[in-house]
């Protein structure tokens, strides 16, 4: 019988400088899929749902949080970490970091469980690693919305495969007028916006034997943004 090999096994042959970092929310806490990319050595943050055990946990520093919360008028952030375990569910104890909040009127402490070691301070992450989980989603979202990933209702799945292509091809694209816009007003416009302000909008056309003309408004509000994009663009 031919040996097996794990998914990380083959990503590492095929992929030798790629790392993966799984970040989900709390209903990803679970021990079949912490076990899982606990085999195939792939890392993860992952949010656990907030209950009476972890407050307790953390209950000294939800305290200096109150106070300092109190006393400076504005919210206040601590970090904690220790090791826990759910009483049934998980299989072993695992590293989990709390952000320990005060906000006007109540405590707002979270939780996440992570297999990343303890060299990475719990404010670096849950900051830095775990909230720019945010930013995926928002560009999950707007691959949906703007670039219409989410018309997937052909019959074939090929149809529907092909759709997402163009989708990615698109994306692609307004990653490239992103990077020409860099310090201009439209440096973190998001794909629709970049649609309508530079891509949706009325010229004329002249055709001869030698070129072809574009003629633009003269008052269009982007102008120095499309002659940007248009001249930083790859040919």
């Amino acid at each position: 019988m031919a040996p097996t090999t794990s998914i990380s096994d083959d990503a590492d042959r095929r992929w030798p400088n790629v790392e993966i970092l799984v970040r989900a929310d709390s209903a990803y806490a679970r021990e079949e899929i912490m076990a899982f990319l606990e085999r195939e050595n792939i890392h993860y943050v992952l949010g656990v749902a907030r209950n009476d055990r972890l407050r307790r946990r953390v209950a000294p520093e939800l305290l200096a949080a109150k106070v300092e919360s109190e006393g400076r008028g504005r919210p206040a952030r601590l970090y904690a970490e220790f090791d826990h375990a759910t009483r049934t569910s998980w299989s072993r104890f695992r590293r989990v970091v709390a952000k320990c909040e005060h906000i006007p009127g109540k405590s707002n402490p979270r939780f996440v469980v992570t297999s990343l070691p303890k060299t990475i301070s719990p404010r670096t992450l849950y900051e830095r690693v775990y909230c720019p989980r945010g930013h995926a989603e928002n560009a999950i979202k707007e691959q949906q919305l703007d670039l219409f990933a989410a018309r997937t209702s052909a019959g074939p799945i090929a149809a529907n495969q092909l759709r997402l292509l163009f989708s990615a091809f698109a994306s692609i694209l307004m990653a490239r007028f992103r990077a020409a816009l860099a310090h201009t007003r439209l440096a973190q416009a998001t794909a629709g916006s970049l649609r309508l302000k530079l891509l949706r909008i009325g010229a004329r056309v002249s055709v001869s034997t030698r070129r072809i003309a574009v003629a633009m408004d003269a008052h269009h509000p982007f102008q120095a943004e499309f002659a940007r994009a248009y001249a930083r663009a790859p040919t």
